[in-house]
């Protein structure tokens, strides 16, 4: 199969992006690998896969899959790059569209200065939801990991995170933390990784392990979950500047059942062909 793609990025999180909305696609969990692979593929940290809408209360349907060839359930970035991609696709005109995921339908649109925002909905913390293995709800827990236990705030916006605080982002050890806090028994499903330094209220730091991919130089729902989880813990305001290796994004939450909205840039890269 000749499979035609597009190539994009937002913050330096890459992704490949499929149309199947004008031509249907199926793709196994191993060419997504081989997709992903940066050696013997194309290269990049997830699928994204562009499909009709299933009922009238989206515009379109996206799947998103991790380099490791699992599906997720969401994606900050990937969804920004795309409504670049099905508006500069001439797929639609909108400029503020309804996009359906496996975790529930999302709003990205894009603004009058070419930025992307997207309302990534209600955040929650009820651990049966996340999933978090946990007696009950709190603002934080304690992580037992390799023998040291680290306080740490948990949230689901759409898929799963752990936002640990940190006093300096460069010293961490994310390599080797990361996989372990991953598949962590605590985490049915596994669980995306965030490392946050605030440097003021307004102001934080973040690396983030992504489940099945490993450190990103972004991650849009990881900012939005250590927003989430800084302003909870009182930490932060409702509008914060996240610093990400490869850039920043934009994060509001006012809290309570208030949706969360990011802001940031998204951009094509190339298109290209290859043969599954």
């Amino acid at each position: 199969m000749l499979l035609n793609f597009t190539k994009m990025q937002g913050l330096g999180n890459d992704f490949i992006v499929i149309d199947a909305v004008s031509h249907p696609v199926k793709i196994t969990a191993g060419q997504i690998r081989f997709l992903s692979d940066r050696h013997f593929g194309v290269g990049c940290d997830q699928v994204l896969i562009i499909e009709p809408a299933h009922d009238s209360s989206m515009d379109f349907f996206y799947r998103i899959f991790n380099a490791d060839g699992g599906e997720v359930e969401q994606c900050g970035n990937g969804a920004r790059c795309f409504v670049r991609y099905v508006h500069d696709k001439g797929l639609t005109c909108k400029t503020d569209i309804t996009v359906g995921t496996i975790s529930g339908n999302i709003h990205p649109r894009i603004e009058a200065d070419g930025q992307i925002s997207v309302d990534m909905g209600v955040p929650r913390f009820i651990p049966q939801e996340i999933p978090f293995v946990a007696e009950k709800e709190s603002s934080s827990y304690s992580l037992e990991v390799a023998g040291e236990k680290f306080d740490v705030g948990v949230v689901s916006v759409g898929n799963p995170h752990v936002v640990l605080q940190v006093e300096d982002i460069e010293h961490v050890p994310v390599a080797s933390l990361g996989p372990v806090i991953e598949s962590h028994a605590r985490f049915p499903r596994r669980v995306n990784v965030g490392f946050m330094q605030v440097v003021d209220r307004s102001h934080i730091r973040l690396r983030v392990y992504e489940r099945g991919v490993g450190e990103t130089l972004a991650c849009g729902s990881g900012a939005c979950a250590a927003t989430v989880i800084g302003r909870r813990q009182g930490l932060l305001d409702d509008s914060v500047s996240v610093e990400l290796p490869g850039g920043s994004l934009l994060v509001q939450w006012s809290g309570g059942e208030e949706t969360v909205r990011m802001t940031g840039p998204a951009f094509h890269v190339f298109e290209g062909k290859i043969e599954l």
